[in-house]
C-alpha cells in the first residue's frame, strides 16, 4: 500500500467525509486537585445528539426515519425546529402569504435552546405543538423525554452557533435545487392544496433567498454531508455504524466515570481502519499508530494535576491561565507499551520513562521478570503505557506493582489505544481511582483472548518483528 493509496483511503475508506466533501456512490467498507472532567468531554450521562439540517424539500425526514429504523434497539426522539415557530399576530396573520417562514428569525431560538438543553442533562421537555392551520401553537404541548439518541431536525439548526455546539454529529442533507422544488411543487400542490402560481412565487420570494443567505451558508459547519438525502443508503448505513460504536464506548463510561474515550471523528476512525488492515505496509501502520498514540497521550495529559499561574504576554497584558504538574513519569510495559515513549517525549520533554516486563504464559501465568522505575515514583503522576487493554490482567500485574512501589492509585493514568470491554471492567473494579483513556472500546475477546476485532499482534506490527 503505497502513500497515495493511503492518502486516498483516508480520505474515502470510511465513505464519510469531513465539511466540503460528499458521500455518493461508495461501497460500504484546584489548584493542586486534578482537573474535573465534565460529563460532556467525556461523554457519558448524555445523550447522543445528531442535527440533520438542509434545504426544504431536501430529504431530512427521510434521513431522520432511516437513521431511527436502523437504530432500532435505541431510544430515540425526534425534536422538529418546525415546532419553534413563533405565533402569528392577527396583523401577520392577515398577511400571511407575505410572511417569511424561512428567515431565522421566524423561529424562537431562544426556546429551542432551553428544550435541548434541558434535554441533554436528562430532563423532559415540553416541546410546542405548532399548528400549521392557525399558524399558531395549540395546547397541550408534546412532552418529550430525554432518550440515548436525540435528532434535531431543521432548515436553519445550524445558524445559531449554541445550537451547534450542542451536537455530537452535524449532517448536512444536499440535495439538487431541481428536485427539491419539484418535490415541494408536487407536496404543496397535491397535500395542500395550493396552485402552482402561489408555490412558485412562494418559492422565488422566500424560498430560495432564504437557503442562498441563511442555510447554504452553514453547510461548511457539517460533519457530514449527504448527496440525495433517503436515497443514499450507503451514507446513512456509515453513520449508523457510527452512532452504534460511539453509544457501545458511552455504556461503559456511564459505569465507570474513570473511563475516558477521546473524542471520535472520522478521521480517526480512519486512522483506525488503516492500522486495523492486515494489508498495511509497516511504514504506514507506524505513521498512523504514532498519529493515533500522540493523540491519546495529549488526551491523558489533559487530566494532570495543574495549578493556575500567570504569566505577562509581549503585549505586556496579563494572562491568566494554568501550569500542569512537573513531577512526571512513563512507565512503558515492554514492548508494546515501548511504541508509545515517542509520543510521551514529543509532548513532555525530558519526561523520565520506566519499564515493565511481564512474562506471559497463557493468560492466567503472567510473572513478572524485569521493572526498572524511578525511585521517587511515590511523588510522581504516573503514564501507564500499553496501546493494547485485552483481559486486563497484564495491566493489573503492573498497576499492583506500582502501588507496591509507592505510586498513588489516584495518580496513575493508563494509556491505550483500543480497549476490550472484559479488561476494562477487570481493571476499573479492581482500581477505581486510576483513569484509563483509550480512543476506541472493541466489541470484545475471542476465546485465546484475543481482543476483536484488534489489530493483531500490535508489537510484532510495529517493530517489525512477525513471522514473515
Amino acid at each position: 500500500m503505497g502513500s497515495t493509496s493511503v492518502e486516498k483511503l483516508l480520505e474515502n475508506g470510511v465513505g464519510v467525509h469531513f465539511s466540503g466533501l460528499h458521500v455518493d456512490d461508495l461501497e460500504p467498507r484546584n489548584s493542586e486537585e486534578p482537573l474535573a472532567t465534565s460529563t460532556t468531554e467525556n461523554g457519558y450521562g448524555e445523550p447522543f445528539i445528531i442535527g440533520v439540517t438542509g434545504g426544504a424539500s431536501a430529504g431530512k425526514t427521510a434521513v431522520c426515519d432511516m437513521i431511527i429504523e436502523q437504530l432500532h434497539d435505541q431510544r430515540v426522539v425526534v425534536v422538529n425546529q418546525e415546532s419553534f415557530y413563533y405565533d402569528l399576530t392577527e396583523e401577520k396573520l392577515n398577511h400571511v402569504h407575505e410572511y417569511n417562514f424561512d428567515h431565522p428569525d421566524a423561529f424562537d431560538t431562544e426556546n429551542l435552546l432551553c428544550c435541548m438543553e434541558k434535554l441533554r442533562h436528562g430532563q423532559a421537555v415540553d416541546i410546542p405543538n405548532y399548528d400549521f392551520r392557525t399558524n399558531k401553537s395549540k395546547l397541550p404541548p408534546q412532552k418529550v423525554n430525554s432518550s440515548d439518541v436525540i435528532i434535531l431536525e431543521g432548515i436553519l439548526i445550524f445558524y445559531d452557533i449554541r445550537i451547534r455546539e450542542l451536537m455530537n454529529m452535524k449532517i448536512f442533507v444536499d440535495t439538487d435545487a431541481d428536485v427539491r422544488l419539484a418535490r415541494r411543487i408536487r407536496r404543496d400542490t397535491v397535500e395542500k392544496g395550493r396552485d402552482l402560481k402561489t408555490v412558485l412565487d412562494q418559492y422565488s420570494k422566500f424560498i430560495k433567498p432564504a437557503f442562498d443567505d441563511f442555510i447554504l451558508p452553514t453547510k461548511k459547519y457539517a460533519d457530514i454531508i449527504i448527496p440525495r438525502g433517503g436515497d443514499n443508503h450507503v451514507a446513512i448505513n456509515l453513520i449508523v455504524q457510527h452512532i452504534h460504536t460511539k453509544l457501545g464506548q458511552q455504556s461503559l463510561c456511564k459505569i465507570y466515570p474513570n473511563l475516558y474515550v477521546i473524542q471520535s471523528t472520522f478521521q480517526i476512525r480512519g486512522m483506525h481502519t488503516l492500522i486495523r488492515d492486515n494489508e498495511t505496509t509497516k511504514h504506514d501502520f507506524i505513521f498512523y499508530s504514532d498519529r493515533l498514540i500522540r493523540l491519546v497521550v495529549e488526551h491523558g495529559l489533559g487530566h494532570l494535576p495543574f495549578k493556575e499561574k500567570q504569566v505577562i504576554t509581549p503585549t505586556g497584558s496579563i494572562y491568566t491561565g494554568v501550569e500542569f504538574c512537573k513531577r512526571l513519569c512513563g512507565i512503558s510495559i515492554i514492548r508494546s507499551g515501548e511504541s508509545m515513549e515517542n509520543a510521551l517525549r514529543a509532548c513532555c520533554k525530558g519526561i523520565k520513562i520506566g519499564k515493565i516486563l511481564i512474562h506471559r504464559e497463557g493468560d492466567s501465568g503472567q510473572q513478572l521478570v524485569y521493572h526498572n522505575l524511578p525511585n521517587d515514583i511515590a511523588d510522581r503522576n504516573v503514564l501507564l503505557l500499553d496501546p493494547i487493554l485485552g483481559t486486563g490482567n497484564a495491566a493489573i500485574q503492573a498497576i499492583s506493582l506500582l502501588l507496591q512501589k509507592g505510586a498513588q492509585e489516584s495518580n496513575i493514568i493508563f494509556l491505550n489505544l483500543i480497549s476490550a470491554p472484559q479488561g476494562v471492567h477487570v481493571v476499573c473494579k479492581r482500581f477505581p481511582r486510576i483513569k484509563i483513556v483509550t480512543s476506541e472500546i472493541e466489541s470484545g475477546l475471542y476465546e485465546d483472548f484475543r481482543v476483536f476485532p484488534g489489530m493483531g499482534e500490535f508489537g510484532d506490527r510495529y517493530f517489525g518483528t512477525d513471522d514473515d
